[in-house]
This record gives C-alpha cells, structure tokens and sequence, in this order.
C-alpha cells in the first residue's frame, strides 16, 4: 500500500458524489433557465431589453464575485464554505420559483450567482485535498469535468421538460432537493485535511477592484449587444474596466495578503490553462444558445425535444473527459490533450456552420458529438493544470480562477456572439428583401444566416484556444511526479510510490 493510500480520506469517493452533484446544480443553472425564459416572460410580462437580464444578473454575480468565494474557502474553511454556499443557493432559488414580479426573479439570479460563487471554488478545491494520489485524482478529476461540462447540456434538457410538462417555477425549485441532499451528505462524509486553511487576514481592496471590475467588462458586453460597440455606455464601462483590473493587479502586487497572489496566474501552465479555457468557454456558450434558438424557431422542436436533440454532445463530453482525458492525464503533457481537444471541437464547430433553414438532424449530430468529445478530452487536463503545483493554502483561489475564467467566458460569450449575430442577420434582411421574397421565409433565412455566422466566430475563437494550449503549456502528465520545491509550491499530484 503506497503512503498516498495511508493518509487518504477514506470516505473520499462519497464525498465526491455529494460534491459533483453541487457542481452540477450550479453548472444547471447557467442553462436551465434559458429555456424556461420565454414562458416565464409571459408570464411575469417583462420586456425583450429586461430578458437579457435574468441571465446576466447570474452570471455577473457568479464572475464577479468567485475569486472572493475562493479566497473565503481557504481562510474560513472550505467545508463550511460548501455548506453555506449550497443552502443559500438554495434559499435563492426558492425566492425565484415565487417572484411575483420582474425585479424579484432578477434579484433571485443575483442572489444565486453570489452563493454559487462560495459554492463552486469550494466545491474544486476540496477535491484538489481530498484526492492525493495520482490515479485517483485523474478519475476524480475525469467525474467532475464531465459534470461540469455536460452540466449546462442536461440544463436544457431539464429545463424542457420541466418548463413544458409543469410549469418555468420548477426550474428554480428543483434546486432545492438537490441543495437538501448535497447538504445532508456534506454534513455526514466530507471532511478536510488539517493544515490546509490559509490564516492571512481578506484583501478587502482586492476584493472591491476585481470584482467590480470583471461586473464592468461583463457589463460592458451585454451593452455593446443592446447599444452597439461604439455606444458611450460601451466604451466607458471598457475603459473602467481596464483600470479596475490594472489597479487590481498593482495592488495584489504590493499588499502583504493578497486576494490572488499573483504567482497563481504568472505560473505559464496555469495562466494558459485559464486563458485557453476561458476563450473555448466563448465558444462553447454561444453554440448553446444559437443552437437552441434554431432549433426551436427554424426547426419547430419542442423544448423537451431540443433538450434530447443535445444528448450526444453530453454523451460525448462523458466519453472525452472520462475515457480520453483521465485516461491519458498522467501519461501524456496537457498540451497534447488539450490543444488536440480544442481542434476537434473546432472541427465540430465547423460542420454546425453549414446550418440552412431546412437542415436535418443528421447534419447537426456530427458536429454536437465532435463539440463534445474534444470539450470533454480538454477540460479534464485544465481543471486538474488550473492547480498545478500550487500551495495548499492557494487552492481555494486557484480553483476559483477556473471557474472565473468559465462564467466571464460563458457571459462574454453570450454578450458578443448575440451582437455578431443580430448584426449578421439585420445586414442579411436588408441585402436580400425585395419584392416577391416571403417575408416569413425572409426572416427564417436570415436569422440562420446570423447563427451561422457566430458559429464561424467560435470556430475561430477555438482555433486560438488550441493554439495558446498548444504553446504555453508544458505541465501535466509525467512532469505531475515532482517533489516540492523550496519555496512551498508542492506538486499537483505527488510522487507515486513503486
């Protein structure tokens, strides 16, 4: 029995139900609301400008503020952190199954983006302590990033079926069962390891700076969708956030206990495997939404039916992460999983351009389960490269940056693949309106016309993920086997014994 054995915790692969199972109530949420939005507009009678909001007001409370839930996991316990995050997630998603009205319902999101950033970093970092040797971790690692991944595809599924044979509230309160569980078997199975808590006082100013920062940039997005890039709002809030981001990378410099110690980013292999990720993220998001918008308003498919039609990408993610990237993680260099995983997701990209109006399933199907599978072989190595070597007391923040570089992604992604779109199709109706042309066939022709063209950004966009995976990263597989260094960074994944 190796000594990584003797101080594992024993109780570790329960713990990481409970753990995945949160991770998948978050990862959920980015989505199943997506679906559900037309009813609820209907319903609460909020206007298309308002709608963008429901998703926003999430992903800019969850981006915003992940790197403080990380910091708080490592000073305040990352245990106590999960439990926390998981029942105010809940309590919030109870408050939006009853909102009465439009700001009650944006208000739950926000509210639900705040806990799900305590939630998640907690969630990543206790499986960075809990899962010490080398096997063990790739498969635990392989589990997590198939739920991470396929999260956002069962979203849709749930939300369809929930929202066509119930009611849109149900997409909020299924959270509770799930958060009741996961609460119940954090209570009872996961402990954390002693000495891994980081004691250094809360970067209050670094806090303020990235948060209202990245909330700018997120911001900024959404607007150029609504207002135009060359908007007065637009411009401005880039501007703000270029120096709230640069002032906070000045003070993390210089102050005694920083937020995220800089040394987490300027690491090459961490640094890249966050950039590459955040940029494929972009990608990935816009497919969802222009794909599921497609499908239900070119191809007349149910919601339930829409949700189904995404299977073979989960599948596919499933298959990449638990059968390619786990498999291989500690064999081979993460460059050689993660830059290849890119491609093959591009390649999927690239069949998903040739939507027409008519296409069949058939055509889609290939390009969903190439997405997949090369999302899936290359989250596996990022989520595991996100904490490469890094000190014990940085894991909570480092895991943040994983999830910061995905939910930034994710909402930037939305904002501008939508304003590529729109003005696609705007350019498409004036260009080819005239006299004998079926307004209806028009407007069907023209907002495929506007998909496809934000599907070819993202092939492009996934192109420069491979090529920044391709070239800074140099850690992962056997490079993992390294004993700890001088200056208290220890390895990802200790030496195995023989």
């Amino acid at each position: 029995m190796s000594s990584s054995d003797l101080q594992a915790d024993p109780r570790r692969w329960k713990a990481l139900a409970f753990i995945a199972l949160a991770q998948l109530m978050v990862v959920l949420d980015a989505t199943i609301v997506n679906i559900a939005l037309p009813s609820a507009q209907a319903d609460l009678g909020f206007s298309d400008t308002t709608r963008q909001w429901v998703i926003t007001a999430y992903a800019l409370a969850f981006g915003g503020l992940l790197l403080f839930g990380g910091r708080i996991s490592d000073l305040w316990g990352r245990r106590r952190t999960f439990i926390t995050g998981l029942v105010g997630f809940a309590l919030a998603s109870a408050v939006g199954g009853a909102a009465a009205s439009t700001s009650m319902l944006i208000g739950a999101r926000a509210l639900q983006g705040l806990f799900g950033a305590l939630l998640a970093p907690a969630a990543l970092s206790l499986l960075t302590v809990m899962f010490t040797e080398a096997k063990e971790r790739a498969k635990a690692f392989g589990i997590y990033g198939a739920v991470a991944g396929g999260g956002g595809a069962i979203g849709l599924i749930l939300g369809g079926v929930l929202t066509e044979y119930l009611n849109w509230r149900w997409t909020f309160f299924i959270n509770v069962p799930f958060a009741v569980i996961a609460v119940a078997g954090a209570i009872l199975v996961i402990t954390e390891p002693v000495g891994s808590r980081n004691r250094n006082k809360l970067d209050i100013p670094g806090v303020l700076l990235v948060s209202t920062g990245l909330v700018s940039l997120v911001y900024g997005f959404t607007k150029a969708s609504e207002d135009g890039w060359t908007s007065g709002t637009t411009i401005g809030l880039f501007i703000a956030a270029a120096v709230l981001l640069a002032a906070f990378v000045l003070v993390e410099s210089k102050v005694n206990a920083p937020l995220l110690p800089l040394r987490v980013v300027l690491d090459r292999n961490r640094g890249g495997a966050y950039l590459s990720l955040g940029l494929a993220i972009i990608g990935m998001f816009g497919l969802f939404l222009f794909l599921t918008y497609y499908m239900q308003k070119v191809l007349d498919y149910t919601p339930v039916i829409t949700g189904v039609a995404f299977l073979p990408m989960v599948a596919g993610m499933i298959t990449g992460s638990t059968q390619i990237g786990a498999r291989l993680m500690n064999r081979v260099q993460a460059r050689y999983l993660m830059g290849p995983g890119f491609l093959v997701a591009a390649a999927g990209m690239l069949i998903l351009t040739q939507i027409k109006v008519d296409s069949s399933y058939w055509l889609i199907l290939p390009g969903l389960i190439l997405m997949g599978l090369g999302m899936g072989t290359a989250f596996m190595p990022a989520m595991s490269l996100a904490t490469f070597r890094v000190r014990p007391q940085d894991a909570g923040v480092a895991s943040a940056m994983v999830n910061t570089s995905q939910q930034v992604g994710g909402a930037i992604g939305t904002a501008l693949l939508s304003t590529v779109a729109t003005s696609a199709t705007t350019a498409y109706v004036k260009a080819h309106a005239g006299p004998g042309v079926s307004p209806k066939l028009l407007q069907a022709q023209a907002a495929v016309h506007g998909f496809s063209t934000a599907i070819w950004w993202s092939f492009g966009i996934l192109l420069i993920a491979a090529a920044i995976a391709a070239t800074l990263l140099n850690g992962g597989g056997k490079a993992n086997h390294v004993v700890a260094s001088a200056d208290g960074e220890v390895a990802d994944i200790p030496v195995m014994a023989h």
